[in-house]
């Protein structure tokens, strides 16, 4: 299950300029190096080389305020792959601060509090999402996961006996 959504991660691809926005991720025109091979590793599933390659990327003063964004909105999609949801929802928070209206901030925040089991907390996150991006992927397996939760019985101590 959460094999599916690690997958696909709401990732920002930081890219060379001139590269065209795509419908499922957003793609910044910006030259930081760092930032766009940390999200290609990031993507491929290489959380620990993206992490470092992002944070290296941050550290470079460059950056536009909504490239900064995205690439935290990356590590927190990192984060949460590894099953580290507290560092991912710190690096969500980050995001949101500098791009309120970051969807995939939302959405890999929520699936950082779905780990958690915090489920409350995943439900108002990606309810932001989906009120930004109704259509992305992301959103409605994140939404699904939850529906799953919801509706799957409760079992109590006495049921077990």
């Amino acid at each position: 299950m959460g094999r599916a959504i690690l997958s696909s991660l709401a990732i920002s691809v930081v890219a060379v300029a001139g590269w065209a926005q795509s419908d499922n991720r957003t793609v910044i025109g910006d030259s930081n190096e760092y930032l766009a091979a940390g999200a290609t590793a990031i993507r491929a599933g290489r959380y620990d080389d993206g992490i470092r390659l992002t944070n290296l990327g941050l550290e470079q003063d460059d950056s536009t305020i909504f490239v900064r964004a995205a690439a935290l909105a990356n590590l927190c999609a990192a984060h949460a792959a590894k099953g580290e949801a507290d560092l991912a929802i710190e690096r969500c928070d980050e995001s949101l601060e500098l791009n309120p209206g970051n969807w995939r901030a939302y959405s890999n925040r929520s699936y950082a509090h779905y780990l958690k089991g915090d489920y409350s907390e995943a439900l108002t996150d990606v309810t932001s999402a989906a009120a930004i991006a109704p259509e992305a992927p992301q959103v409605k397996q994140i939404q699904g996961l939850l529906n799953e939760r919801r509706l799957r019985p409760r079992v109590t101590m006495e049921d077990r006996r």
